[in-house]
């Protein structure tokens, strides 16, 4: 990740002209569906010199999954006419069981010296019914997409704290889709790019506008006459190693005092049945949780840090079966309105395999204590005392 520089626009996404840039000389060929009015799509080919830009760098158990057969020096095509908030997105398969550790995207602009983008995110999904992912698995907010380079990453955030990690069973397909953050000018801004040998068939899709609200399309239908260059990396693991870690939360209090103090209870647990060492642990206290201190107990064989100041940022080594508790102390800054939210994440690392992810961050939002104030200032004044008024029972008897 790095510095946060955002550029882009464009203005369609199906029409299918291609202006391909030859040796000698440059002809253009339009074909496909007609265009939106005022929308274009335009496609530029032309060699790539990337050098080893496309070698990428993987472990030893990791494979890279993609449908593209772009390589250093390969021809490819830019493809423009992306909106804000429109995607291109790759149907990818797992050949092993593991995780999805890293995702890849070729960016690339005519000149290939643009600035820096930050996409809105690339959005993992599990499979669905093409060209239709399924259920959202985890997104990289911010992406910062650096042009004429196989860009990859790695972390869900800027300061490479948390990792990424999907779950994955062989055979499995994940969908990797970029969103974009503001309209392209095509022949200009840096886009996504496709090879030049065809289109695998169900395995490329673009969510967009083109005059029937957004959409899921199979972008072969709208003209992309090739693979996207959006690439994930598995790193492929044997079942034994499964280490479901979950994270739970409590306070000591059912609601905030805004002023007062407040306890956070914080557990991380492995249930196995391998054990997961390593595991990146992260909590950004919210700025309303003043001086927070915080100490941590290992049981069954688990290690952790023995306690600080601050935001909580670590690893833990945790056992089948080991657990690790964390007893936090701070203050709720005076003045303190609305909810009070906090969130601690667990990331297992390789070798282990989490496979459920589902359990790895707890939230707890407390919302402020009610106020007890019955009588406000000024209720024993003259103006506000309360006089005994004049009654009478109905006085029944009994019979």
């Amino acid at each position: 990740m790095g510095s946060r520089i955002v550029r882009a626009t464009r203005t369609g996404l199906s029409t299918v002209c291609e202006s391909r840039h030859l040796a000698r000389a440059s002809q253009t060929l339009c074909c496909g569906l007609p265009p939106p009015v005022g929308r274009t799509n335009v496609r530029r080919a032309f060699w790539f010199g990337l050098a080893c830009a496309l070698s990428g760098s993987v472990g030893a158990a990791e494979v890279t999954i993609k449908n593209d057969s772009l390589t250093d020096f390969g021809n490819a095509a830019i493809v423009y006419s992306f909106n804000a908030g429109e995607m291109a997105a790759s149907w990818l398969t797992s050949p092993c069981d593991g995780n999805l550790v890293a995702v890849q995207i070729f960016w690339r602009s005519p000149a290939g010296t643009s600035a820096a983008t930050i996409a809105n995110a690339i959005h993992i999904y599990r499979s669905g019914t093409f060209p239709e992912p399924g259920v959202l698995a985890q997104d990289i907010g911010g992406p910062v997409l650096n042009d004429n380079a196989l860009n990859e990453w790695r972390y869900l955030d800027e300061n490479n704290t948390l990792p990424l990690s999907v779950a994955v069973s062989a055979n499995e397909t994940l969908v990797i889709a970029l969103e974009f953050p503001q309209n392209q000018v095509p022949n200009e801004d840096p886009s996504v790019v496709r090879d030049t040998d065809g289109n695998t068939a169900g395995h490329n899709a673009l969510y967009g506008d083109i005059g029937l609200g957004p959409q899921w399309y199979n972008s072969a239908a709208l003209g992309v006459q090739g693979d996207w260059v959006i690439r994930g990396v598995v790193n492929c693991q044997a079942g034994s190693n499964n280490a479901n870690v979950g994270v739970t939360m409590n306070a000591d209090q059912s609601a905030y005092t805004a002023g007062s103090p407040l306890q956070y209870t914080i557990v991380v647990a492995n249930a196995g049945p391998a054990a997961a060492n390593g595991v990146t642990l992260v909590d950004t206290f919210p700025s309303a949780y003043q001086t927070p201190n915080w100490t941590c107990l290992a049981s069954t064989g688990a290690t952790c840090p023995a306690g600080g100041n601050g935001n909580i940022i670590g690893a833990a080594n945790l056992p089948s079966g080991g657990q690790i508790t964390f007893t936090v102390n701070g203050t709720v800054a005076s003045g303190t309105t609305g909810t009070l939210g906090n969130s601690m994440t667990a990331v297992v690392n390789v070798p282990a395999v989490d496979p459920d992810t589902s359990n790895n961050t707890a939230t707890l939002n407390l919302e402020a204590a009610p106020n007890d104030l019955i009588f406000k200032n000024g209720f024993d004044s003259g103006a506000g005392r309360m006089i005994p008024a004049p009654a009478r029972a109905l006085g029944r008897r009994g019979s």
